[in-house]
């Protein structure tokens, strides 16, 4: 038998491991329970409070930015596992690419920051589909509204049969009718959000984009969309190159579908919806009331104020922070010292990271790998700051191909 002292050890060790566990923000992993299994969730109202008050007036952005854009976004998932980027809170821009950041991060907490309140009403209405469906198969069915009419899909472990089967299917007027509706109640009632006018009307031009394209639905800015197919039904023009992202040298922007099947370097499929594991956990979040989508201008006064303020309240610290290519506006627009001073409002420690995707400039980035419409990299959070300190960088290139941290290659 163990000495008094030693049990009373033992019980205060398992008394103060209990307590440290609902900490937000700290990766505490028990060996009794999955890692994803922290705290409790953020009430509704809290939630929809969050939104309300952090939130900026409606901006203006020149597309539509249904899906990323970005054919890169998977080639810095080692590095940040390398790099030990994991945990804590979470702060991305855009639409769907923040999930599978989310899955590989796996961050106690996430806020969506976007200039457009349409991006907003978008990521509430991901939400609410997630809300809605147990399954990768009935997320892509309720997001899609095309219905699963035969019952093996819907457990299927297959990410190309599930492409397979949502490319073949169709939606009926009746189901997208009854879809939306159900989606406009669930962010109302359950989530207590309030949608205006010109809300709905964003919430009925997003759905009905998605139902309209299907697996074809990608990033709206010009005729550059060459339409999605599973890989066997795609043809190939004429002389351009070989391998799965010929679409994007002929300046096309990758689909929904051409995302999913995305691989990372070492040529493993990547995207939060190819892993049965990373989908629960962004579902698992989502139902938490954990990924908390903002209206934001990055170089704004409100949004990152109160973000930076939350989070330092609550004891996060940022694991990641997900600009895609924001700042090259910032810079154009002369607002980029302002975003800054945003930054600097941010919790971060020694690990905490930029991930940035840099465009095709007349100029191709030295870290730019063969076949990728963009160009992924990190960045030390620290390292930008102390830059900024001492050096401060003058141009959108100047930041970019400054003590940047690039992918791993293939």
């Amino acid at each position: 038998m163990k000495p008094r002292s030693a049990r009373w050890s033992l019980l205060f060790v398992l008394l103060l491991s209990a307590v440290i566990s609902e900490v937000p923000g700290r990766a505490v992993r028990l060996s009794a329970a999955p890692a994803w299994k922290f705290g409790s969730g953020l009430p509704s109202t809290e939630f929809s409070r969050l939104i309300q008050d952090f939130s900026e007036p409606d901006g203006y952005f020149r597309s539509d930015n249904f899906t990323s854009n970005e054919s890169s976004y998977l080639t810095v998932v080692n590095k940040l596992r390398e790099l030990g980027v994991s945990g804590g809170a979470y702060i991305g821009v855009g639409p769907e690419q923040n999930f599978t950041y989310i899955a590989k991060i796996r961050p106690a907490i996430a806020f969506i920051v976007d200039i457009r309140r349409q991006a907003i009403i978008q990521h509430l209405l991901y939400k609410a589909i997630f809300h809605e469906a147990p399954t990768r198969a009935e997320f892509l069915s309720g997001l899609l509204s095309r219905p699963i009419t035969d019952e093996k899909i819907r457990h299927t472990d297959s990410i190309s049969d599930l492409i397979d089967y949502f490319a073949a299917a169709t939606a009926p007027d009746d189901v997208f009718a009854h879809n939306l509706a159900r989606v406009r109640k669930i962010i109302e009632q359950d989530f207590r959000f309030p949608l205006d006018k010109n809300d709905e009307a964003r919430l009925g031009y997003v759905y009905s984009s998605f139902r309209r394209s299907g697996l074809a639905i990608s990033y709206r800015f010009g005729n550059t969309n060459y339409g999605f197919y599973p890989p066997r039904y795609r043809s190939r023009p004429s002389g351009a190159p070989s391998g799965p992202n010929w679409p994007l040298y002929y300046g096309g922007f990758p689909t929904l579908g051409d995302l999913l099947l995305q691989t990372d370097p070492n040529g493993h499929l990547g995207n939060f919806l190819a892993s049965d594991d990373d989908y629960k956990f962004v579902r698992h979040l989502q139902e938490k009331n954990r990924i908390i989508p903002v209206v934001g201008d990055f170089a704004g006064t409100k949004a990152f104020s109160s973000i930076g303020a939350y989070l330092t309240r609550n004891g996060y610290t940022v694991s990641a922070f997900y600009t895609s290519n924001v700042e090259q506006f910032l810079f154009q627009n002369g607002v980029y010292e302002a975003f800054v001073a945003n930054v600097r409002k941010l919790p971060i420690n020694g690990t905490s990271v930029f991930i940035r995707a840099v465009p095709r400039m007349g100029m191709l980035h030295p870290a730019y790998q063969p076949g990728q419409r963009t160009t992924t990299i990190l960045e030390k959070m620290s390292v930008f700051l102390s830059d900024e300190d001492t050096q401060p960088y003058h141009t959108y290139w100047d930041m970019v191909t400054t003590h940047y941290i690039a992918a791993d290659e293939k």
